[in-house]
């Protein structure tokens, strides 16, 4: 069995604390969303760092759910 493919499949259920943890990465990803936002001209690029601002905020909650 490889347990790193069963933890990528598996649902974690949060533990205690962990909503609070995620909702504070979220509120600083959305923080950062608007910023980028009004200060990047609508572009590919624009586009590409809004969609990789939001990678990051969903591997920090993986990492966060299968790790903590």
């Amino acid at each position: 069995m490889n347990l790193q493919i069963e933890s990528a499949f598996t649902y974690h259920a949060p533990k205690e604390g962990q909503p609070v943890i995620y909702q504070c990465l979220r509120e600083k990803a959305k923080e950062l969303a608007y910023l980028i936002d009004e200060l990047v001209p609508a572009s590919r690029e624009k586009s590409l760092a809004l969609t990789k601002l939001e990678e990051a905020s969903f591997w920090s909650n993986a990492g966060i759910s299968r790790n903590g």
